[in-house]
């Protein structure tokens, strides 16, 4: 495979044998790749990159100068074994940026969707699975083993906790410090991440019909003020619920958590 003819690699770059670079790829001035790396069509690296470790990046994403993608996890136990680091299509991975491959404690792969944004110094830590249209701002930093659901939206110098679950078009404020799981639609704010209502700006954007909308925020109170407690108000919830978005609310309470619940206060 190796190098495509129709790529761009600067003199400067050094790419390893083994590497895939493909069709209309550009690798800028002192970037490194290396040898397991693979680079879909149209990658572009901007300077001074370093890309390494078993890494596939999806076709049209670009990775601006000085990130550190696929570098061996920030993680004690981590003992050489074989991880991956998997990347999907148009990405934009801003300045400083890291993100590394998967443990074999936690399933040994790090995933990261399509169409997202990765402002300048966030951090991505590994077993993490990132969905599409991500947007994390500058200088979040993302714990090992976390969900974030497709549309979600982290606010700069915020921390998501290990194992931490966030649900589909969840808005995170600025300067949070998220410890529990949020739910899909949520809004949290607060320097220790409380749940604060409905991301109902996210929703109305996105064009969600009133209906569906007005169905999540009678969900949300019932949540809140209903009879017995959270789990309980949620299956009660499962019977009652006549809006998707709500059944979707209802299977996250519902599914695997290894943190409990951001609840309403």
């Amino acid at each position: 495979m190796g190098i495509d003819p129709s790529a761009e690699v600067h003199s400067s770059a050094i790419v390893e044998d083994g590497a895939v670079v493909g069709p209309d790829c550009i690798v800028g001035p002192f970037t490194i790749v290396g040898a397991k790396v693979r680079l879909g069509r149209g990658v572009h690296l901007k300077s001074h990159v370093v890309v390494t470790g078993d890494t596939s990046i999806g076709e049209e994403t670009v990775v601006f100068p000085f990130a550190v993608i696929g570098e061996v996890p920030q993680d004690l136990k981590f003992g050489g074994e074989e991880t991956r680091l998997d990347i999907g299509a148009r990405n934009r991975i801003r300045e400083h940026v890291t993100m590394n491959p998967g443990t074999a404690g936690g399933g040994g792969l790090t995933r990261i969707g399509d169409d997202g944004l990765f402002m300048a110094g966030c951090h991505v830590a590994h077993d993490c699975q990132i969905g599409n249209h991500v947007i994390l701002v500058n200088n979040v930093a993302v714990a090992g083993h976390c969900h974030i659901d497709d549309q979600v939206i982290v606010g700069g110098l915020s921390g998501i906790h290990q194992f931490v679950r966030i649900g589909r078009g969840a808005i995170i404020g600025a300067l949070s410090m998220v410890t529990s799981d949020v739910l899909p639609h949520a809004l949290v704010q607060g320097p220790r991440g409380e749940l604060d209502g409905l991301n109902l700006v996210g929703l109305k954007r996105r064009g969600v019909d009133r209906a569906d909308i007005t169905a999540l925020r009678a969900a949300f109170l019932m949540l809140k003020q209903g009879e017995g407690n959270f789990q309980e108000r949620a299956r009660r919830l499962e019977e009652e619920a006549d809006s998707d978005y709500v059944r979707e609310m209802v299977a996250f309470i519902l599914g695997d958590s290894d943190r409990g619940f951001l609840t309403p206060s």
